[in-house]
């Protein structure tokens, strides 16, 4: 199977294209859902990219090498894991906020307003100044341009943006910034002498990640650090909203701690646990963990040896560099929605999402993918590391692989079949009740992808790292 997709991915572990032949693909590629993007593609790719690169941390331990297969309606059906949720046999409810989504403007444009999280729906009613109701929010949105909307929620601390489509991100500052952007970095930030693998049974046993990130794309990198023998500690706060879906959906494997970086006694707590970690993944906005002595450098300092990963909506550089966005706003301002709503106009009026959350899961499983290509050469040069990478670098790399046309998607189903799905399926015993969730996507035949621990309530653990 030739994934053109793989190919951007060759150089950031330094290896030839004769990888994929240690790859074997079940299934075709797209179209596996109505979309025209290539999401089984890139997800197939991102995921072979990923267990290469464990496979290459195998040989590290013991000399073997193990082969790997992935199965492309899987790795798609990944990209949307939170849809297939079950709670003690019933569904998990991950239906969006009732007055987040698209809204027609005064001049004739959209509007995308992100309402999951309470602090961003308040943001925009206050612009808005109308109460939690859709038909308020539509004839509000309607009153306004929507650069001029869009320009009021950011700065009230919202999330969204206005539907460009591709020309036009392309033209646009921020989009002319994640262009000049690599799709991601791996660079050394600090010297430091080569580490060994910690002793353990598998090809992560005993290495230690920090988990400081939200919603999907970053938890999503660290519950694949952890399908491959890592132990995470997810770090959130009481304070910090979340999503308990998500949450479900990306805690297998973790412990899960509750540390108040505004309070310096637990800030130092984090302090102490990242002196004695191996990881410190972060998805935050540049600026915001650097302002608590959080950066990158100093990190490297304070830890030698360390893999820092870091991951924002829109980039390192540029206007935007700032902004706070998810999959949902890359889509919208990128012209992924735009194009959506284009070719399947019959699904709703206007700009649509296309019916996955690709671009976080995608950003999750380059952030491992970097972060292991990180632990190899800290094992053969030494030094401490930063991975870099954005949702809209991600977005755009998906969108560079082009489109299927009409007629390729024109029988697209909406779903998997039943008996597909149950294959991939797999059910873990939580301190909420018993969790059906999708199985790891990747079969290794020397050691099978597995989760040591169910998902937990956020704040479930101790901050204390379990013993080597």
């Amino acid at each position: 199977m030739s994934l053109a997709a793989f190919q951007a991915l060759l150089p950031f572990a330094g290896w030839s294209n004769d990888r994929l032949q240690e790859v074997e693909f079940v299934g075709d590629l797209d179209p596996k859902l109505p979309t025209s993007f290539k999401i089984t593609e890139t997800a197939s790719a991102a995921l072979a990219a990923v267990g290469l690169a464990v496979s290459d941390l195998w040989e590290l331990r013991t000399g073997k090498r193990q082969s790997l297969s992935i199965d492309t309606g899987h790795a798609t059906a990944s990209l949307r894991s939170t849809k297939y949720l079950r709670l003690d046999g019933a569904k998990v409810n991950t239906e969006r906020n009732t007055v987040m989504g698209m809204y027609p403007t005064r001049d004739g444009r959209w509007s995308y307003l992100h309402c999951n999280f309470p602090n961003h729906r308040a943001a925009a009613m206050k612009v808005l100044n109308v109460p939690e109701e859709r038909h308020a929010v539509a004839e509000a949105v309607a009153q306004w341009d929507a650069l001029d909307l869009e320009e009021a929620i950011i700065a009230a601390g919202g999330a969204g943006g206005m539907v460009r489509s591709a020309a036009e991100w392309a033209e646009h500052p921020q989009g002319r910034a994640v262009a000049s952007l690599p799709l991601m970095e791996i660079v050394k930030i600090g010297e430091s002498a080569p580490e060994t693998l910690p002793d353990g049974e598998r090809p992560l046993s005993n290495l230690r990640v920090l988990d400081l990130t939200r919603v999907l794309a970053g938890p999503t990198c660290a519950r694949t650090l952890a399908e491959q023998g890592a132990d995470v500690m997810k770090v959130s706060a009481p304070h910090v909203p979340f999503i308990p879906y998500q949450e479900f959906d990306t805690g297998h494997g973790k412990l899960s701690t509750h540390l108040d970086l505004r309070d310096e006694k637990e800030l130092g707590t984090l302090l102490d646990l990242a002196r004695e970690c191996d990881v410190f993944s972060q998805g935050y906005r540049p600026e915001s963990l650097a302002n608590r002595g959080l950066s990158p450098a100093k990190l490297a300092k304070l830890r030698p040896g360390i893999i820092c990963v870091s991951m924002c909506a829109f980039g390192h550089t540029g206007p935007w560099a700032s902004r706070r966005g998810f999959d949902t706003a890359v889509q919208v301002v990128s012209g992924i929605a735009a194009r959506q709503g284009e070719l399947f106009p019959e699904q709703g009026t206007g700009p649509q999402f296309y019916p996955v959350s690709a671009i976080d899961y995608l950003t999750g499983y380059l952030m491992a993918f970097g972060t292991m290509v990180a632990l190899r050469k800290r094992a053969d040069e030494g030094g401490s590391w930063l991975v870099r990478l954005s949702l809209a670098q991600v977005g755009r790399w998906l969108q560079q692989q082009g489109e299927l046309t009409l007629s390729d998607i024109a029988d697209a189903p909406p779903e998997f079949d039943q008996a597909e799905l149950e294959q991939w399926m797999m059910s873990s015993d939580t301190p909420m009740g018993h969790l059906t969730h999708l199985a790891p996507v990747i079969q290794f035949s020397e050691t099978p992808a597995r989760w040591a621990r169910p998902s937990v309530p956020l704040g479930h653990s101790d901050p204390v790292w379990p013993p080597r």
